[in-house]
């Protein structure tokens, strides 16, 4: 009986660290990673993959996305605490300690790295770990030096697509590089759009991002606006190239021209809260329509 109740009482906090080690793979990152990944995968094979092969790609994609982002919090615990969003996360709440979640996070790096080269290919696992290594020894420490870390955090966020790719081809060819520069120039609006809206919480983490410098506005809505409009002629490449017809360019223009729209309509009013969540929510609504464009077009 006693060691019934003990059983049942400990499940509970069992339960818990489970959910806060999975909290440390940031989740909704991770998921997004892994679609881009699929998407350079699918858009690679064209209905002739393998599968087995496409399941190893995203399992060992997601193990080194979840591992930079578990290292990522623990470099910026105490940032995190700084900020309301983040403050309720595993290490800044005292859930988890840092030498735990930085052994868990380099397991995971290495796991999905090997994994990759053993059962994808080598370039897939370069790739991967290029990513993880720009996201955690580049972009998170000029997080608190310069706004331009958005820019180079930009970069292994690209990346996955190309990981879908080479898992499908074994190369990289100018196809992937498009995938790539899509992915790039989505990320300069939708973040900045995130830090428009949460400007006050990066200031008091000591964050350096574009709406903290600039905290009049003007420069984040005149870049989101830029960013979206740099992106039209890029995501217009696919059809020019043989990726996809003519209705992935319709469709990939009307997208482009809503985000341009929605950036200039920040950059008109850039205080404003709700333009800046408007041009944030549709930036979640455009990837992913534009890789069903492109994948059934």
């Amino acid at each position: 009986m006693s060691a019934s109740l003990n059983l049942t009482s400990a499940a509970p906090p069992a339960r818990a660290r489970l959910a806060d080690f999975v909290a440390l793979t940031k989740p909704r990152i991770t998921l997004l990673v892994a679609v881009t990944t699929l998407v350079g995968y699918l858009a690679a094979s064209r209905g002739a993959g393998d599968a087995a092969l496409l399941a190893h790609t995203l399992l060992g994609t997601v193990l080194v996305a979840g591992a930079a982002s578990a290292l990522n919090q623990v470099v910026e615990r105490q940032a995190d605490r700084e900020m309301r969003r983040t403050a309720r996360r595993p290490l800044p709440a005292g859930r988890l300690g840092a030498g735990e979640a930085a052994i868990f996070g380099i397991v995971m790096a290495v796991a999905g790295t090997l994994y990759l080269a053993a059962a994808v290919n080598p370039l897939a696992s370069v790739l991967a770990a290029l990513t993880a290594a720009s996201y955690l020894l580049l972009y998170t420490p000029l997080k608190k030096v310069t706004s331009l870390a958005t820019v180079v955090g930009a970069v292994p966020g690209a990346i996955p697509p190309m990981i879908g790719w080479a898992a499908a081809r074994g190369t990289l060819g100018m196809e992937a590089w498009i995938l790539f520069a899509i992915v790039f120039f989505w990320q300069m609006p939708h973040f900045l759009a995130i830090a428009a809206i949460y400007r006050l919480d990066y200031e008091r983490a000591g964050f350096r991002v574009l709406p903290v410098v600039d905290p009049a506005g003007a420069s984040t809505g005149r870049q989101a606006a830029l960013y979206g409009l740099a992106l039209i002629p890029i995501s217009l490449l696919p059809s020019f190239v043989g990726m996809a017809g003519a209705a992935y360019f319709y469709g990939a223009l009307a997208l482009g021209a809503c985000f341009v729209a929605l950036g200039v309509r920040l950059a008109l009013d850039p205080s404003s809260q709700v333009r800046a969540r408007s041009l944030f929510r549709f930036s979640l609504a455009y990837l992913p329509l534009l890789w069903i464009a492109l994948l059934v077009s």
